[in-house]
């Protein structure tokens, strides 16, 4: 089984999802998100969504996605990311799970009221509205983590 560093292994599965795992020899598992995405991805259009948003059609992107599907997408992602990492990370490592959880959340917060968003008259549709709420997300993952490691360190001082 090949050892990944943790960046290596969120980079792949930001590529696809399952990759990281595969590359791990995690088949069954890394053929599970492989198919999980291909479903969500071709039921959802999102491939098609994507493609318009990045041409500036936002309100054909709109059209052509299938939200029903498309909100399972940034939960099954955002854990595949984190099963990457988590298989790369160190054993004591505690906590790495935050940042994933809350940018699924943001990201899906992101997706549900992408239709009624416009920032500066510029309506970022439902491709670029809800990956630019992976950074709050990330952010308030990481501050709270940062938080309860620190509390952590506090408890094992005072013991």
């Amino acid at each position: 089984m090949k050892k990944l560093s943790k960046l290596e292994a969120v980079l792949w599965n930001i590529a696809f999802p399952g990759f990281s795992q595969l590359l791990t020899g995690q088949y069954i598992k890394g053929l599970l998100f492989v198919t999980l995405e291909f479903i969500m991805n071709v039921n959802s259009r999102f491939n098609s969504g994507i493609m318009y948003s990045f041409l500036g059609e936002i309100e054909k992107a709109e059209a052509v996605i299938n939200y029903q599907w498309l909100l399972f997408y940034p939960c099954v992602y955002m854990f595949s990311l984190w099963d990457g990492y988590r298989t790369a990370m160190p054993e004591g490592e505690k906590y790495s799970y935050l940042p994933f959880v809350f940018s699924a959340y943001m990201v899906t917060v992101g997706l549900m009221i992408s239709p009624k968003v416009t920032i500066f008259d510029v309506h970022p549709g439902p491709v670029f509205l809800p990956m630019s709420f992976v950074i709050p997300g990330l952010l308030i993952g990481f501050l709270i983590r940062w938080v309860l490691v620190l509390r952590d360190k506090k408890m094992v001082i005072r013991k």
